[in-house]
């Protein structure tokens, strides 16, 4: 025990905020938050203050609330930086117990860890295929761009290890948990698997920080000019901190809060979410709009690219007790075209149609082959459309008066473009009270 009587216990960290020496009862209370000695911080109020001094270099203190399933802490931390790390001080330590919390509580608790600490999270369908993929380490360059244009195509093939074969008929739960390693990291990713309606999501969590070097921007924000290239990274990272933040004060991980300020912190992180997808927004459109732009056309089935589609919005539309009438099993449309742009056309119509339909509507999602064309059209229940209205609401940030849904004006104009680059197109049909019929057009492929 430190000899100042002041000081309840003390602790050190290294230059990657892992703790490697801490005394009673920091220790104990570390440790059954799921923290190892040494390891990383694993309360999130303690790492923010430890982060802040060793960045600021200055002496911070503050008084702390946590908790772990079975006490409650309040205690005064002073954190002292030095040449490699820092000296940690806590001081009047109070501990109280607490009813354990429910089992759903602890899981949600302890995704929002596991999103807060990936490296790469990505979206799949139902067969663990995968969708969209996003990532933010910069080891995770190369195995990143491999899964994006690998889309549809199994998670596990983009492993180091040719794994997928003996588990490829497992039930997901056989995943969830394992350690992998993936190409051009030296890092070993922990999995986890969020099984949701029509697909699943995918975490991948490194075992270690990345050595604590000046940083640098992975290749996928290189990759894109002007905004893409100088601005969009910037803002990136401090909005994704400011929604990380957020949900862990949502989630109370950092300790009990009241119902209005949690309800506070989510409305904060809806809102982040909102300005994440406009910087996405914009870089999407300054892509499609440079003239070196161009989509890598593969054979694909729209009449399953539309099934994903539904079922990924599955749930958005029960939500809103709206019927999404998607293509039928079995059904196929051969087409030529970029899987994961046609998606992404596709989710923003049916998002849309989504929207817009009346609570309780319906909305169609119909395909056919028609002179050697593709088609897909998603046709709502909405307001639809009056003329002078078709003709601007494929204009650039054009909202058509609409307000507060979050939108930017852009989807739609991205996805005309986007269809054009693959040599197809976007039109729309409709009439005020009788709403809209959206159709992507794209080359037919005769061989499929």
């Amino acid at each position: 025990m430190a000899s100042d009587p002041l000081i309840t216990a003390r602790a050190r960290t290294d230059a990657n905020d892992f703790l490697i020496e801490a005394e009673e009862p920091l220790a104990s209370f570390h440790r059954r938050a799921g923290g190892e000695l040494p390891g990383p911080i694993v309360t999130p109020a303690l790492l923010e203050l430890v982060r802040k001094a060793r960045r600021t270099g200055q002496r911070l203190s503050r008084a702390i609330r946590a908790q772990d399933s079975a006490e409650q802490i309040s205690t005064w931390v002073e954190v002292v930086p030095g040449r490699a790390g820092t000296i940690v001080n806590l001081s009047a330590w109070q501990a109280e117990d607490i009813a354990p919390l429910d089992p759903g509580a602890e899981d949600v608790q302890r995704l929002a860890l596991v999103r807060h600490m990936a490296g790469l999270s990505a979206r799949l369908d139902d067969a663990q295929r995968l969708l969209a993929v996003d990532w933010s380490a910069r080891d995770l360059d190369a195995a990143g761009e491999a899964m994006m244009a690998g889309a549809g195509r199994l998670w596990t093939e983009f492993t180091a290890q040719n794994v997928d074969e003996e588990r490829r008929g497992s039930d997901w739960r056989a995943w969830d948990g394992t350690v992998v390693a993936l190409p051009g990291s030296e890092r070993q990713w922990a999995v986890k698997l969020v099984p949701l309606r029509g697909g699943f999501e995918l975490y991948l969590v490194p075992d270690r920080p990345l050595p604590d070097v000046a940083p640098q921007p992975s290749r996928k924000a290189e990759r894109a000019a002007g905004l893409g290239r100088d601005i969009a990274p910037v803002l990136r990272q401090p909005v994704s901190r400011i929604i990380a933040n957020a949900e862990t004060i949502r989630t109370q991980l950092a300790g009990p809060l009241a119902e209005e300020y949690s309800n506070y912190a989510a409305d904060i992180a809806s809102a982040g979410e909102h300005l994440l997808a406009l910087i996405d927004d914009l870089t999407t459109l300054e892509m499609v709009e440079d003239e070196a732009f161009d989509p890598a056309p593969d054979h694909i089935d729209l009449a399953d690219v539309a099934r994903r589609a539904a079922g990924i919005l599955g749930v958005r539309a029960k939500e809103r007790g709206i019927v999404l009438d998607a293509p039928r099993e079995g059904e196929s449309v051969p087409a030529i075209g970029e899987f994961r742009r046609t998606l992404q056309v596709l989710l923003n119509l049916v998002g849309n149609a989504i929207r817009y339909s009346p609570e309780g509507g319906q909305v169609w999602i119909r395909v056919e082959t028609v002179d050697e064309r593709a088609r897909v059209t998603v046709a709502d229940q909405g307001e639809g459309l009056s003329l002078g209205e078709q003709a601007r609401v494929f204009a650039k940030f054009e909202r058509l008066g609409r307000s507060g849904d979050g939108g930017s004006g852009l989807g739609l104009y991205i996805s005309r473009r986007l269809a054009e680059a693959m040599g197809g197109a976007l039109t729309v049909e409709s009439a005020k009270g009788q709403g809209a019929r959206f159709t992507l057009e794209l080359p037919g492929n005769p061989e499929g």
